[in-house]
């Protein structure tokens, strides 16, 4: 967290800036008092008849109702899950298994999250990479849909912000069902319309991790990819880690009642850092730069390692991610900022949250410059 300093803290740097949100966001107030308080009591079975069971069953059905109403969903078509990345394998696969059998083609944006990539190739079936423009934005005249049985369009991209255009995509599906991938945006900005399923995650809007969303619209044509076990239900298998879904529930309503304003303040946060880097030599801000998440910047740097450049500024107490948000090793270069051409290497990505003040702004701002010069004259 932002306003607690670390003992590994770089002398005289002050407190550590946590800007790494995007990643996961610090545990929102309301998550820590609804798990406290959930934990003595939601213990047991909740597909159980005795009075534990019940109890816990309440308490899920609660959190379910509380979910769906903040997304703007129905109860019946919100299924909890052990992450954000089950949510994209199920949403996907269990579209692409229930499609037509005249069709069989997967096709995705070429900078969707790793997760609906590997779930794509895992299916076995034939995929199409949907081309995007310099900002990251689908484009639509390459999304052909010849054998399409499901296609995949992230609301925003979890590495540069940039919001994709949904209505113009659903408008063009012509009755091929539509994935989203909302782990970016979900509590951050109202879900789009139009979709059969879609993917979320506690952890990106303060809720504890190992909490995913899955959504599936009644009505759609959505089968279960994966094994049956003798708890599952229509898309969900496994004992449910209650308290962590109640705590993100608590934590979805206070994000979305907040939303407003809190996003008005990082739009302004983000705005600045975006105009101060654009000014710096050899240095590129990417993604869109109005259509966009309201907590998301990234930029590459000309003539730096990223992965040096985390490392610097970790020593002055900014933590920020760079390489590919969604790969293994930062070493790795961005399958996003490839299908932008935007420049792989030398990429940070800064994203503020809920305790990021201007100050941390400020500070991070002035120290910038001279991290990137020290490491450009070691070269």
């Amino acid at each position: 967290m932002s306003s607690r300093l670390s003992s590994g803290a770089h002398p005289g740097s002050g407190r550590r800036v946590y800007l790494d949100s995007a990643s996961g966001e610090a545990l929102h107030p309301a998550a820590s008092k609804a798990f406290g308080a959930a934990l003595d009591a939601t213990y047991a079975d909740p597909r159980r008849l005795h009075h534990a069971g019940r109890a816990a069953r309440l308490v899920l059905d609660n959190a379910r109702a509380a979910t769906a109403e903040a997304l703007g969903v129905r109860p019946d078509e919100v299924t909890f899950t052990a992450s954000g990345t089950e949510a994209v394998h199920r949403g996907l696969l269990g579209l692409h298994r229930g499609a037509a059998r005249d069709a069989s083609r997967i096709l995705h944006t070429a900078v969707e999250h790793s997760s609906v990539l590997h779930a794509a190739s895992w299916s076995g079936a034939p995929t199409r990479a949907v081309a995007v423009d310099a900002t990251g934005r689908v484009r639509l005249d390459d999304l052909d849909l010849l054998d399409a049985a499901v296609v995949a369009c992230q609301s925003a991209n979890h590495e540069v912000g940039t919001l994709q255009p949904l209505d113009d995509v659903v408008a063009r599906l012509d009755g091929v069902p539509l994935f989203v991938d909302a782990c970016a945006s979900a509590g951050h900005l109202p879900l789009p319309e139009g979709w059969s399923a879609l993917a979320a995650s506690a952890h990106k809007w303060g809720g504890p991790p190992g909490v995913g969303i899955l959504v599936v619209r009644r009505g759609a044509r959505w089968r279960d990819p994966f094994p049956d076990d003798e708890r599952s239900g229509e898309r969900e298998s496994g004992f449910e880690n209650v308290p962590a879904i109640l705590s993100a529930a608590a934590a979805l309503q206070a994000v979305v009642s907040e939303r407003e304003a809190e996003n008005v303040r990082r739009h302004s946060l983000v705005g600045w850092i975006r105009r101060v880097v654009d000014g710096l030599d050899d240095v590129d801000v990417v993604g869109d730069p109005v259509q966009r998440l309201p907590h998301v910047v990234t930029f590459s740097c000309l003539y730096v390692d990223g992965e040096a450049l985390v490392t610097e500024l970790d020593r002055l107490g900014f933590e920020v991610a760079s390489g590919s948000a969604c790969t293994s090793s930062m070493l790795e270069p961005s399958h996003v900022l490839a299908a932008m051409g935007a420049l792989t290497h030398g990429n940070v990505r800064v994203s503020v949250g809920r305790e990021t003040t201007e100050d941390d702004v400020a500070r991070f701002l002035e120290l910038l410059p001279g991290a990137i010069e020290r490491l450009r004259a070691r070269l």
